[in-house]
């Protein structure tokens, strides 16, 4: 009767983890889609060898959430094969958060030191047309921000030469005409006067730390699950005991 109870305890306790271990994979990948609309057009302005964040924590929730309808259904089951492989699983997810865990804060200090620049060399090479170069608009547009430091960074930039300053640095998109943005007297009454630079690291070091956090919080969750499917096995090779 005792050992029935204690299996039925540890029964309960794997499912709870199991069904919490889900719903952190749902949180992921929520924060991943988030991270890919919201952020994307931030990041699409660093190196191209840089990680995609948002795609890896879709991909990493995805398979949380996988894993963790397994583990729900091996801890309701019992059976001892579904229990090893699910710890197995559980050891692996944990190894490749721990590792992205460690790397996230590099990726940080990466973008930190090195997005002046990044964001600078856009702007002297804004076109207008290419992918940088409307990742540069949204960012005008969306922070209400126009260049680097402020809006007399465009006048070193080939475009202003042909262009004047992007229209997405108005401060009113019908009371801004070419030939006021060409002039940067008149465009300084025209545009937006706070540099985007500070504004959009900003914005990323503060999502990306809560992103960090959630990380760090998920990687070291696993241990507790792997402890007890391997707990909940060996009991069940102990007493040979299998749930129907």
């Amino acid at each position: 009767m005792e050992t029935k109870f204690v299996l039925i305890c540890l029964k309960i306790l794997l499912l709870f983890y199991s069904f919490i271990f889900w719903i952190t994979g749902v949180i992921l990948l929520v924060i991943g889609v988030w991270a890919k609309l919201t952020l994307g057009i931030y990041l699409s302005l660093i190196a191209r060898n840089s990680i995609d964040v948002p795609t890896l924590l879709i991909g990493t929730g995805t398979m949380i959430v996988s894993f963790g309808l397994f583990g729900c259904f091996a801890a309701c089951r019992g059976i001892l094969w579904m229990l090893k492989l699910y710890s197995l699983l559980l050891s692996l997810v944990f190894l490749a958060e721990l590792a992205a865990s460690i790397s996230a804060p590099l990726f940080h200090r990466e973008i930190k030191d090195s997005f002046l620049k990044i964001y600078t060399n856009a702007v002297q090479n804004y076109n207008g047309k290419d992918e940088k170069s409307k990742a540069v608009d949204q960012v005008q547009h969306s922070l209400i921000c126009c260049g680097v430091k402020n809006y007399t960074d465009w006048k070193t930039s080939p475009y202003f030469l042909d262009h004047g300053i992007p229209h997405s640095c108005c401060k009113d998109q019908s009371d801004c005409n070419p030939q006021d943005l060409h002039n940067l007297t008149i465009a300084a009454t025209k545009v937006n006067q706070r540099g985007c630079y500070n504004l959009m690291r900003s914005f990323l070091e503060r999502n990306m730390g809560v992103v960090i956090g959630l990380l760090f919080a998920a990687t070291f969750y696993q241990l507790i699950g792997i402890r007890l499917s391997c707990c909940l096995s060996r009991y069940i090779i102990a007493h040979q005991y299998e749930m129907m």
